[in-house]
């Protein structure tokens, strides 16, 4: 899915011999490649590119669907600019050498948590024993069950953990599962309009070291060493976008719709009202990062034996780039 950006000036430089004010010679083509398909996520990539902010930084701003094996590896190695991904990929991946730096948090605390249809009676994370968990094979998982569900004095062995492969949520709980981790901001705010009550559990409630930031945006440590300005330039056009989404959401929604006419609009609007305020939250400014999160997740991730080595969280993110609070 691609979502071309249009140049007000059809790329060319202006021309004051032919009445035209002086404009850039050429908008830099830049690169996002999104985590999974467009949703509530990135609402404030798309209201950036819809409204002009990132051509006013003399950008053309290409937003792209990850491939197969996602935006991370691309991001570091140079061929997408930019990216959508999570706390944890960037703690893996920089543990492992992978120069990638997270250049803001896209929403402020953890909204994911895992999810039951209510007759399934999983209340609390000791319910998960006994039931099968729909999954996606990642490490992770099984370590955030074990995690909580040891604050409950029960037992992730008891947890028959099945390999959900494509199906979404509402059909593997009709089929197989009991309970999956979801974004209640998509998965969540579908069921409310499908009329399906779920009981949900989110991790950060269970863990403080576990309200970590999902999902954040990324880009190379080459990029910052080598072009500063060009990420302060998206940045700058990015936190507009989102703040945007947080003053707006319904036009923010609409702006989404029509860049992917393909979502559902009823639910990308009712998504979009419950996370919009969630972007910034309690934070001085949208995408500001703690180091207090990124260590504590990743002294967590090796506790958990997620990782062969501690983090050095200083170096994995960044505020740097971030507009100064108005």
């Amino acid at each position: 899915m691609l979502v071309a950006a249009g140049c007000g000036n059809n790329g060319k430089p202006g021309s004051e011999e032919a009445g035209e004010p002086n404009k850039p010679a050429e908008l830099r083509d830049v690169q996002v490649m999104l985590d999974w398909s467009a949703n509530t996520n990135h609402t404030g990539l798309y209201a950036a590119k819809d409204l002009g902010y990132y051509e006013e930084e003399g950008l053309n701003v290409k937003i792209v669907q990850p491939g197969a094996g996602g935006s991370d590896a691309l991001v570091a190695s140079g061929k997408a600019d930019f990216g959508v991904s999570y706390q944890e990929s960037v703690t893996l991946a920089r543990t492992q050498g992978v120069p990638l730096v997270s250049i803001a948090a896209v929403i402020q605390h953890n909204t994911s948590g895992f999810a039951a249809p209510v007759d399934r009676n999983i209340k609390t994370a000791a319910d998960f024993e006994g039931k099968a968990y729909g999954g996606w094979g990642s490490p992770v998982e099984e370590a955030v069950m074990k995690s909580i569900m040891e604050k409950d004095n029960a037992d992730v062995s008891k947890v028959n953990i099945v390999n959900m492969g494509d199906a979404d949520f509402f059909t593997a709980v009709k089929r197989d599962i009991d309970f999956a981790w979801i974004f209640y901001a998509w998965t969540g705010i579908e069921a409310e309009l499908r009329g399906q009550e779920l009981d949900m559990i989110y991790v950060k409630d269970y863990a403080e070291e576990l309200d970590y930031y999902t999902p954040v945006l990324v880009t190379s440590e080459k990029l910052i060493d080598d072009d500063p300005e060009l990420v302060k330039a998206f940045m700058r056009a990015t936190a507009k976008g989102y703040d945007y989404a947080i003053e707006n959401p319904e036009e923010a929604a609409a702006l989404l719709s029509k860049a992917v006419p393909e979502l559902d609009k009823e639910l990308v609007l009712a998504s979009q009202k419950w996370i919009s305020p969630r972007y910034q939250d309690d934070a001085p400014r949208w995408g500001e990062q703690k180091e207090s999160v990124w260590k504590g997740y990743a002294d967590w991730m090796y506790e958990s034996k997620l990782l062969d080595e501690p983090l050095e969280a200083k170096s994995a993110f960044t505020n740097d780039f971030l507009p100064e609070s108005p």
